[in-house]
């Protein structure tokens, strides 16, 4: 991975904003990097996620894998999608062969990531999400 040259704190006034500060970050990565997002119901994980996806030329819609728990996107380079929100904890992430969906051939984004803390690799990069009212702070550290 390319060395994140991104400011800690930003703010995004809109979900454009939100999915533009993504692509942005999304220009740092590379297959093997772990981008984890926190946040709460309806932070912006999912539109964060869709501009990683335009950085790594990914042009299928991004939608959020609450349900499935992963989704693959092909594009310049592969993303795997994560969420674990209806895991119950690591153990689970282990039965459906978590630590095999996070391998170094993609960029892997996980949605509530502290559930499945442990699989997480050094380095990954931490996205925290803050909503307040409109206002999005998006905070990223490594």
């Amino acid at each position: 991975m390319k060395t994140v040259d991104y400011p800690p704190e930003q703010i995004s006034m809109s979900a454009t904003e939100t999915m533009r500060l993504g692509e942005k970050l999304g220009g740092f990565l590379a297959p093997g990097s772990v981008v984890a997002l926190s946040g709460g119901l309806g932070a912006g994980k999912t539109c964060f996620t869709k501009g990683i996806a335009l950085a790594l030329g990914i042009s299928d819609e991004i939608t959020s894998p609450t349900y499935t728990i992963v989704r693959e996107y092909e594009g310049a380079v592969p993303l795997r999608h994560i969420d674990a929100y209806r895991l119950s904890g690591e153990a689970d992430f282990e039965l459906i062969g978590g630590e095999e969906l996070i391998d170094e051939d993609r960029v892997v984004v996980v949605e509530w990531p502290e559930k499945i803390a442990r699989f997480l690799p050094q380095g990954t990069i931490f996205v925290d999400i803050e909503i307040y009212g409109k206002k999005r702070t998006i905070r990223i550290r490594q």
